[in-house]
């Protein structure tokens, strides 16, 4: 799946925590000045022609809802992330958060641990 913009990207999360929604109701989510309508309605209507959004019409309105988890787009944004810029290696990923210093050995430790106990991260 394609990587999303900004706009786009708002506009999931408004569906996912809000659930199935109308454009209008979108639109007024916004601080003002609040993007038009149209422009919002074009943005949700290419959500859906790839494949992130579905529709409920009710007569001639639609409301639209999430096609897509929150946990599927993070999985597959990071799968992006990693091979774009890590050579599909998560490995890579670790060995730089280390030494980034943007993950702690203790913290990484305690990772294994979680890990090899079964435990959800």
């Amino acid at each position: 799946m394609k990587k999303l913009a900004r706009r786009e990207e708002e506009i999931m999360e408004f569906l996912w925590e809000n659930g199935p929604m109308f454009v209008k109701e979108i639109v007024a989510l916004y601080d003002e000045p609040r993007p038009h309508f149209n422009t919002m309605s074009t943005v949700v209507r290419n959500l859906e022609t790839l494949g992130y959004v579905g529709h409920n019409a009710y007569g001639s309105t639609y409301q639209y809802y999430a096609a897509v988890s929150r946990d599927e787009y993070r999985k597959m944004t990071l799968q992006g992330v990693v091979s774009k810029y890590f050579d599909n290696s998560y490995m890579r990923v670790v060995s730089s958060l280390v030494k980034e210093e943007e993950i702690s050995l203790d913290e990484l430790k305690e990772l294994i641990r979680m890990v090899e106990e079964g435990n959800n991260i």
